[in-house]
């Protein structure tokens, strides 16, 4: 890999770090391709953390420098490329967290969305310009920010382009925690922990039911949650889980059986 490192912590976690320096982690084509195959290897892991490397630069969005130079017929054959690489993202079936380091601007800011949820260090900063470039967000910005911040507030962000800053992000629910720079890694693979620490399955049937009973009126969604509940009365997660609070230890759950 040439546009990111993939490195495992425990066993257990994949760190997926975008890892070009000198363009400030800006998507590029060979990023998005990088990005696609990670995100779809994911299974013999319980959670990914996507960050940026480096202090200054989470992914600074599209890498306008390499779209200067393409006729129309390679940026539709990019912008695809970029939207396998989100699907990806989305369809990955374990839990994604995203440890925003520093700009998240653009596709930046889009794929810290696309993430199940959001860690941050205070510096950090967001933004969605793409009206200041002729464009319109491309990888759900426009879709999944007003879901996340409301309507009119997303709005003036969309139509504006203005940047904002972590603080901001976080108390309109954007982020779910600000970390002291140096220890944004470690805050957010301790979260990770956390999380590997419950069962696998049931993590994988919260994460599938919290994705489809969205998009569905409330009692629709809530048979959806009834029937992934279904599927883990009975399974080895859920007998071991009880027998554990019982005999009052910390489960163990059979990790290597769902990989």
């Amino acid at each position: 890999m040439q546009a990111i490192t993939a490195d495992i912590v425990d066993s257990e976690i994949l760190l997926i770090t975008m890892h070009r320096p000198a363009s400030a982690n800006a998507l590029n084509t060979q990023m998005a391709a990088e990005l696609r195959d990670a995100f779809t290897d994911t299974k013999a892991y319980r959670v990914v953390i996507l960050t940026g490397g480096g202090e200054k630069a989470f992914c600074a969005g599209a890498d306008l420098k390499e779209r200067q130079n393409m006729d129309e017929t390679s940026w539709r054959a990019q912008r695809q490329l970029f939207e396998y690489a989100y699907q990806a993202l989305l369809n990955c079936p374990v839990p994604v967290i995203a440890a925003v380091n520093g700009a998240a601007y653009g596709g930046g800011l889009e794929l810290a969305l696309g993430c199940d949820f959001i860690y941050a260090a205070e510096t950090a900063r967001f933004a969605l310009p793409e009206a200041s470039l002729g464009l319109m967000p491309g990888l759900g910005g426009s879709q999944i920010l007003p879901r996340t911040v409301g309507v009119r507030r997303a709005n003036q962000l969309l139509f504006t382009g203005e940047s904002f800053s972590a603080a901001e992000a976080h108390a309109w629910g954007l982020v779910n925690r600000l970390c002291p720079p140096g220890q944004l890694l470690k805050e957010t693979l301790a979260c990770a922990r956390r999380i590997t620490a419950n069962s696998p399955l049931s993590i994988r049937a919260i994460k599938k039911a919290t994705q489809e009973g969205l998009a569905l009126p409330l009692l629709a969604a809530l048979r959806v949650e009834l029937s992934y509940y279904n599927t883990l009365v009975g399974t080895a997660d859920a007998i071991e889980g009880i027998s554990a609070f019982n005999e009052k230890r910390q489960p163990i759950f059979a990790d290597v059986f769902y990989r």
